[in-house]
């Protein structure tokens, strides 16, 4: 009992030992750390590579629309979302039957019409054959009174007055003639006008009911996928926000220049990618980039920058941001892989050129306010604000002018950060700091 009394008497001996041992040979730890995260600015290659989301796109869509015939139209036939076809291949056709009824009136107007003309036809033969026979009459008896009258000398005067009555009357008879021909010539050649007028209309309208016919069977122009378009008219005009419509479907009822189905090209993709503004600076044409697609996971394909918008893309309601973005496309490399779907998102990593020393900061270390950008640039136990020039920047470095290798800079805003730290702290105050944006 006393032996083990004394072994645990020199155990307890031992460990106050050491602890002695730690307490004299460690160095005190700090009793606060620095509000103000620091880092040196360094000089060095940069990379400006470029990170963003992009979205894949087919080279070429076509928007199938139903034909513009007035009225309400019917869908008879119409291939299902994700359908490959031809060119040349039918997507959808609507019932005809309204103009071929058109088409069949048309042409039954153009048939009476056709008669019209033969019978008007004939109808001014006949009468021209008619007054010319009555022409010829009464140049006769104009004739005739004129023979008559010269013998009025050896007649007696009764006798000669009934010539010269007879010679006026077959006169006057003669110029009435001559006056109705031209007046019912002319009037025939109105009605042949008239006729002929409506049979060109009837004409026209047989070529409109026909071309109206033939447009109702809408086919694609090129190879690729059909993608059936929402239904907008099947809530009869109502609807509210997220509300989901059908697609279109055979037997639905839509309108002259409705958008029924689109056809996504198979052969040919790109894609396409909002740029920021600090970062299309950085964008030549023709570089290398790298696409990366979630449904393709591990995979990476090539593709070239192309071409680069020169006006910032119009935001939408729902997307109020003040940095301006760039509209950019990026054609594959090559026939790009079929597994690719357009309308899927994808990475991109672009290759962009590389700055040899470069002087360099993190890229939150530079604040802008009233547009001049500045650093906070540590100066003792003070930080004082330096005004510097951005020349390049990545998404996580900036290059800048106006710093200096080894210079010591914050990372964020000394006044907010002496703001958040305790009544204790005795942090360096900031000089000339204010608030940034």
């Amino acid at each position: 009992m006393k032996r083990r009394r004394m072994i645990w008497i020199a155990a307890a001996v031992v460990i106050l030992a050491a602890g002695a041992t730690l307490v004299t040979a460690v160095p005190a730890l700090p009793d606060r750390r620095s509000e103000v995260p620091t880092t040196r600015v360094i000089r060095g290659p940069l990379k400006l590579t470029v990170y963003a989301t992009g979205e894949l796109r087919a080279g070429r869509t076509a928007s199938l629309m139903a034909p513009m015939a007035g009225g309400t139209l019917r869908i008879v036939r119409l291939l299902t979302t994700g359908t490959p076809v031809k060119a040349g291949d039918v997507v959808f056709e609507i019932d005809p039957s309204d103009q071929e009824f058109a088409l069949q009136q048309a042409k039954s107007e153009f048939a009476e019409a056709e008669q019209q003309i033969i019978k008007i036809k004939a109808d001014t033969a006949v009468q021209a054959a008619e007054d010319q026979v009555a022409l010829l009459t009464a140049r006769y008896d104009v004739r005739r009174g004129e023979l008559d009258t010269a013998a009025n000398d050896l007649i007696g005067a009764i006798d000669a007055k009934k010539n010269v009555l007879t010679l006026e009357e077959a006169r006057h008879r003669l110029t009435q003639l001559e006056e109705d021909v031209t007046s019912r010539s002319a009037t025939n050649e109105a009605a042949l006008a008239v006729v002929v007028e409506q049979r060109n209309k009837a004409q026209i309208a047989i070529q409109r009911a026909q071309t109206i016919i033939d447009s109702m069977v809408v086919k694609a122009a090129f190879d690729g996928i059909v993608s059936v378009k929402e239904n907008r008219d099947a809530a009869g005009n109502f609807g509210y926000w997220g509300m989901v419509l059908p697609e279109y479907r055979a037997g639905d009822t839509t309108f002259s220049g409705r958008a029924i189905a689109d056809v996504i090209e198979s052969g040919r993709m790109e894609v396409r990618a909002k740029i920021n503004e600090t970062d299309r600076d950085n964008l030549q044409t023709g570089q290398t980039a790298r696409v990366q697609s979630d449904a393709l996971a591990g995979e990476e394909f090539t593709v070239k920058v192309g071409a680069l918008s020169a006006v910032a893309a119009r935001g939408n309601f729902w997307e109020v941001t003040a940095v301006r973005q760039f509209d950019v496309t990026f054609p594959f490399v090559g026939n790009p892989d079929p597994r690719l779907k357009a309308g899927s998102s994808v990475r991109l990593v672009i290759d962009g050129r590389e700055i040899p020393n470069a002087v360099q900061v993190p890229r939150q270390s530079v604040f802008e306010k009233s547009g001049k950008t500045f650093v906070y640039l540590q100066n003792g136990e003070r930080f004082e604000r330096k005004d510097v020039k951005v020349t390049n920047s990545t998404e996580s470095r900036a290059a800048v002018d106006g710093l200096n290798e080894g210079d010591v800079i914050a990372l964020v805003d000394p006044e907010v950060a002496a703001k958040r730290s305790k009544p204790s702290s005795t942090a360096p105050v900031p000089a000339g700091a204010g608030p940034t944006t």
